[in-house]
């Protein structure tokens, strides 16, 4: 039986990769894994009481672009948070946010541009799902560099006009997963100003918006509001797994111009797996709340400081911005992996899992990327471990 040909040359999921290398292997040590991004701070005290409160709800089918008080408190809290007015016409509730990302590629990218195939621009390294929307959607997707080099985020107005004149789609993630950098209000209002002349949309995925050091990084729907930007230029996408360490309620959403979420919604109407209502209740507490978010992002900051200490010393060390995670540089990140888990039982991610081969180059090759998910003690041993073992 044929598959189709636009998949056939993607490299396994991450996750399955690192098992696949690593597993032959027992470990040189009591075993700590910081390979995923999942959250493992303490969910919002209030949960059982609200989900218990609408435990009947599972007795119907959930609305499917999201029930009023949702919607309502994730428009409050964007008002709160970017001070800008974004109506329920303007908001949809996902069903986790790679949902979110993956879809709005199929119900917002055309199949021809300017007489050709369309493209999708992604970050590299980068999320995986973005590949994976651009291949559905049918279109090219370009994979442009975010090193060190341009500030670990991408550099989309270097490339050639003729190209962006094909864009419909270009994704970008700030906080960026895997190195922790933040868009300024330039970059996003430079990438803004981009989109209106070659005419696309921006996907921006903010997921670790609410994880960072001292200031709170500017999201793309105020700056879009600042200057004036065409709303149906921005896409942006949010989520309580990381903010509220609710990564198993997948509950997030996406905001909008109205033409671009209507086209979202049909397409979910069809397609998507809506939240059931009880979970949605319990999302709209969250969304109201700020209290354990502070909380919480205050443990991380604890652990960004044990980050610092422990790799200060090193020149080539990136303090990240924002998010949780370290992209440490590496010789080699498959060998360095290997090594700390056989010597040590520290489990990482190779970088060049997160990345993709361009002209015989992956960014991520030289670099693991290190989550910062655990309790603080676990996170020092662990970091402590990675020092003694790679930089001694």
């Amino acid at each position: 039986m044929a598959f189709p040909e636009r998949f056939s040359n993607l490299p396994e999921y991450a996750f399955p990769r690192l098992r696949a290398l690593l597993d032959p292997y027992e470990p040189g040590g009591e075993p700590i894994a910081m390979t995923i991004g999942e959250p493992r701070h303490a969910m919002p005290p209030f949960l059982a009481e609200v989900l218990t409160a609408n435990i009947a709800g599972f007795a119907k089918y959930p609305s499917n672009d999201g029930t009023p008080a949702l919607l309502g408190a994730i428009s409050a809290w964007l008002k709160r948070r970017y001070r800008v007015e974004i109506g329920t016409d303007r908001l949809m509730v996902l069903n986790g946010t790679r949902e979110g990302l993956f879809n709005a590629a199929l119900a917002l990218s055309p199949e021809r541009k300017k007489g050709g195939q369309p493209v999708i621009l992604t970050p590299n390294p980068f999320y995986q799902v973005y590949a994976i929307a651009a291949l559905t959607a049918g279109a090219e997707p370009v994979y442009v560099p975010a090193t060190a080099a341009t500030g670990h985020l991408p550099d989309y107005t270097s490339l050639p006009p003729a190209l962006l004149d094909r864009v419909t789609i270009a994704y970008l993630c700030s906080p960026a997963n895997p190195q922790g950098a933040v868009a300024s209000r330039d970059y996003w209002a430079a990438l803004l100003a981009l989109a209106e002349k070659h005419d696309f949309r921006i996907f921006a995925d903010e997921c670790y918006s609410e994880i960072y050091r001292d200031t709170p990084p500017p999201g793309i729907l105020e700056v879009a509001q600042q200057i004036g930007a065409d709303p149906e230029r921005v896409v942006s996408f949010h989520s309580l797994s990381k903010r509220s360490n609710l990564p198993g309620l997948r509950s997030g959403f996406v905001a909008g111009g109205p033409a671009s979420i209507k086209a979202i919604r049909q397409l979910r109407a069809y397609a998507g797996a809506p939240l059931p209502e009880p979970l949605q209740a319990v999302a709209a507490a969250a969304w109201a709340d700020e209290a354990h978010v502070d909380v919480s992002r205050a443990l991380y900051q604890r652990k960004y400081a044990v980050a610092d200490e422990i790799f200060g010393g090193l020149n080539a060390y990136l303090p990240p911005e924002a998010g949780f995670f370290l992209w440490l540089p590496v010789a080699d990140g498959e060998a360095a992996t290997v090594k700390l888990w056989r010597e040590t039982g520290l489990r990482v991610l190779p970088g060049a899992y997160l990345s993709r081969d361009v002209a015989g180059e992956n960014p991520g090759a030289g670099y693991i990327r290190v989550a910062l998910v655990g309790p603080e003690d676990e996170t020092r041993r662990g970091l402590n471990r990675l020092r003694t073992c790679l930089y001694a």
